[in-house]
């Protein structure tokens, strides 16, 4: 049992658990961008794909539990996140699921599920609805899929440390470490005015989709969930209790039971 983190005291000071040897990584190039991945364990691939601002050492609680239940798992650092490198092209989902895309044919993976947080999940549910073929199913986690989708920004203690780890990590990871101010604007506008998804769209979506929240998350309206769980064709609604927008640290044990159950449903 992993002890819970809740107020992400341990996560400023530590980060999460280091990530395990990996079975392959390396950098694809894309679009004007060097993209960093991981692969560990084999099966069934799974691609975890971290939030806005952070990097793919922010699953280290994740990334072991599902190599042991059998899986191929992949992260991705999103581009200009982590080891990825990006130019001076403005940041888009859309340009980000085409990172994904180029990572997922360079290491053979023809299909995966997609365990997707914050940003991440709007990545993943974006790759969903345009390549189906190449998506099992999406474990959407604390993300909003249109601007009114998201709450009026109050700073907290949890979040102010989730950043002050970010912060960190960026300075030692990044090809960039003196940049963070501008990543962190540049981060910024992209998710003020996207993703811009119409209700239209999202009953497009054709693959298997849990639409998971934390009953505290900072940052995505409860009613917005609703309405993805309603409009996505078969989506499921998964209420996460005492957590928020940072689950798979503050209480790794309950968020990775969610995602096992996620898993066992699409295979």
């Amino acid at each position: 049992m992993t002890t819970a983190d809740d107020e992400l005291v341990k996560f400023e000071a530590e980060g999460a658990l280091p990530l395990p040897p990996a079975t392959d990584e390396g950098f694809v190039e894309n679009k004007g961008a060097r993209i960093w991945y991981a692969t560990y364990g084999a099966g069934p691939a799974v691609i975890l794909l971290h939030g806005g601002l952070g990097n793919s050492g922010n699953w280290g609680y994740q990334v072991p539990a599902l190599i042991e239940a059998g899986h191929r798992v992949v992260v991705i650092d999103s581009r200009g996140h982590g080891r990825s490198t990006r130019d001076d092209r403005p940041y888009t989902y859309h340009l980000m699921a085409s990172d994904v895309l180029a990572v997922m044919d360079h290491a053979g993976i023809a299909e995966a599920a997609f365990i997707g947080w914050s940003d991440g999940a709007c990545t993943s549910l974006i790759l969903a609805d345009q390549h189906p073929d190449r998506v099992c199913g999406v474990f959407f986690f604390a993300c909003n899929m249109d601007p009114g989708g998201t709450k009026e920004f109050k700073m907290t203690p949890v979040i102010d440390r989730c950043f002050s780890r970010h912060r960190q990590d960026y300075q030692a990871l990044s090809a960039t470490p003196d940049q963070f101010e501008a990543f962190v604007g540049d981060v910024s506008k992209m998710m003020a005015t996207e993703p811009n998804y119409s209700a239209e769209q999202l009953v497009g979506i054709k693959v298997p989709v849990s639409i998971v929240l934390g009953a505290h998350d900072e940052f995505i309206k409860p009613e917005h969930a609703d309405y993805l769980t309603r409009t996505i064709p078969d989506a499921e609604f998964v209420l996460m209790p005492d957590v928020s927008h940072f689950a798979p640290l503050q209480q790794p044990d309950l968020f990775n039971r969610e995602v096992r159950a996620f898993l066992d449903r699409i295979e």
